[in-house]
């Protein structure tokens, strides 16, 4: 008699089944009847299981995205940490046009508050990337605002590349939109650019000051904290409008005294 598998081993198969049907056909083709009979179990254990078909195509994102990982992590660190981020932006983008259906299924529709940890990891490699520019003193930007910026034009560009059909899709946007990202965040060499001085040294200082020990605690968290303030990108002046164009009008002059008689 055979041996009856496990509540994990059917999960396994039921979210493989899934992910197999999200990449060769495309989310649409992900439906309880579907999956059911790819895994070859009964509808009810998918919701015993995962809750709801949103539940399931979490898993599968999750799952996805896992396989995802080791590409990002064998990049190593090399020896320029821009480059380093090129390669990472590189890995990102061939995993969207390799899996263009998982992508959007893990990136199209945003969920806040909805943690993979897959992806948890993904932006700490990212986090880390930005994290030796800074210690190399070519940040210009704090570091949480440039992986915000490099995860966002990253996402963007993929999204856009798998919004167009192969014949449609320009080679030069993701290196066009990933160089002006770099130079939006980093400067050319550890001097600072002109312009950026006192926010490329607070950058830069904020990146080591964990190797010092000459500071207490609070001392150590209130130099954070003015650190964080003078690496914030300036703020535009506040605009109050066009200016009226008429002329103030001129004080009409005092009457001359009359002499009295």
């Amino acid at each position: 008699m055979a041996e009856r598998a496990s509540t994990s081993e059917i999960r396994e198969r039921i979210v493989a089944a899934a992910l197999t049907l999200v990449r060769e056909q495309g989310r649409d083709a992900v439906s309880t009847r579907s999956v059911s009979a790819a895994a070859g179990v009964q509808a009810p254990t998918i919701y015993r299981l995962f809750g709801d078909m949103q539940g399931l195509l979490d898993a599968v994102a999750a799952q996805g995205f896992a396989a995802h990982l080791p590409a990002k992590l064998a990049l190593g660190d090399g020896d320029d940490p821009v480059d380093h981020l090129r390669a990472g932006w590189a890995v990102n983008i061939s995993f969207a046009l390799e899996n263009p259906a998982l992508y959007a299924l893990i990136y199209g529709e945003p969920r806040p508050g909805v943690h993979m940890a897959a992806a948890e990891t993904a932006e700490r490699i990212l986090t880390d990337a930005v994290h030796r520019i800074a210690r190399a003193g070519r940040l210009r930007v704090s570091e949480g605002l440039a992986v915000q910026m490099v995860h966002a034009a990253g996402r963007g560009v993929a999204l856009e590349l798998l919004s167009r059909t192969e014949e449609q899709r320009d080679p030069a946007l993701s290196d066009a939109a990933r160089e002006a990202v770099i130079a939006a965040i980093t400067t050319r060499s550890p001097a600072p650019a002109a312009g950026t001085g006192p926010v490329n040294a607070a950058v830069s200082l904020r990146a080591v000051l964990g190797q010092t020990t000459a500071l207490t605690g609070g001392e150590r968290a209130l130099l954070e904290e003015w650190l964080d303030r003078i690496a914030q990108p300036p703020r535009p002046a506040p605009h109050h409008g066009p200016t009226d164009p008429t002329p103030p009008a001129r004080p009409t002059p005092p009457a001359p005294e009359r002499n009295q008689t």
